[in-house]
């Protein structure tokens, strides 16, 4: 068995267990993550980033802790500890990729949703990766998408050369037009960051998230990112979905509405063609 000194120092300091072993985990854009055995036999990850923005971690864990509230919504690691620059969770046991699971996992998230927030936004600004995520409440969904959303992040990118004046135009074309296109629903407590890589199908037959963006928004920005970046058995999780929580008539088109902020938030971070392909995506809508 291995130990890192440092980093079991810190947890232990943390969270007030002795940690007998350490492993590196692959994975993690941001952070570097960590696997621990406790002296109590529990399995741990510890996500450490020196210097982290302030308030990342804390907003995290606050994110899953929210998320964890419903009891028979989608499933959280438990947050052990956190500081400014670390976060301690339960050990998620990966498992397979089932239909079983894909099905339960479709009911769950439906539930996560309709347990509702209190507002479109949170009560404190968060994080998308590394760059700060405004949210601040606003009365509408249209208008918290279109000023929280979408418009930030297109300015980002345009400031970083990630987009072209073109392709900026497109995008913001279709900002007037959102309160005719998204249907009014109440405020769903989403994940925010729902991608592929953020489910976790674990031993116990559940996919678990991780990594929220959690605010109070609409709950096709959940379903919209899953479809982005793909998932294991999609259409199921889908259709077990609209099974307990039908959605309103077009959700499958304006899922590309939906895109807008994912993608526009990886032409900030890494560039590339994402702010080509949100412009033609809006393109649909003009």
């Amino acid at each position: 068995m291995t130990r890192q000194p440092l980093v079991a120092r810190r947890v232990e300091e943390l969270i007030g267990a002795a940690v007998v072993s350490t492993a590196p985990v692959a994975g993690g854009d941001i952070a570097t993550a960590t696997r621990l055995r406790l002296n109590d036999g529990t399995t741990a990850l510890v996500k450490t980033l020196p210097r982290a923005p302030e308030g990342l971690f804390r907003a995290e864990a606050a994110g899953l802790r929210w998320l964890g509230e419903v009891s028979d919504g989608v499933p959280v690691p438990e947050v052990l500890g956190v500081d400014h620059e670390c976060v301690v969770m339960r050990w998620v046991e990966p498992g397979r990729t089932t239909l079983e699971a894909a099905a339960d996992f479709g009911q769950r998230l439906a539930a996560t949703h309709r347990a509702g927030a209190a507002a479109y936004g949170a009560s404190a600004d968060g994080f998308i990766g590394r760059l700060p995520l405004p949210n601040r409440p606003a009365p509408s969904w249209p208008e918290f998408y279109a000023t929280r959303r979408v418009l930030p992040y297109l300015k980002i990118a345009r400031d970083r050369g990630a987009v072209t004046d073109e392709d900026a135009a497109a995008v913001e074309s279709v900002i007037g037009r959102l309160t005719a296109l998204l249907p009014e629903e109440p405020p769903a407590r989403v994940h925010g960051d729902l991608w592929n890589g953020n489910c976790l199908w674990a031993l116990d037959g559940r996919v678990h998230v991780v990594d929220p963006a959690a605010h109070g928004g609409h709950r096709e920005v959940d379903l919209a990112m899953l479809a982005l970046f793909g998932l294991p058995h999609l259409p199921r999780v889908m259709a077990a979905y609209d099974e307990v929580s039908p959605l309103a008539e077009g959700w499958e088109d304006r899922l590309a509405l939906h895109q807008l902020h994912p993608l526009l938030v990886h032409a900030c971070h890494f560039g590339g063609s994402y702010g080509a392909r949100a412009a033609e995506l809006a393109r649909r809508f003009v």
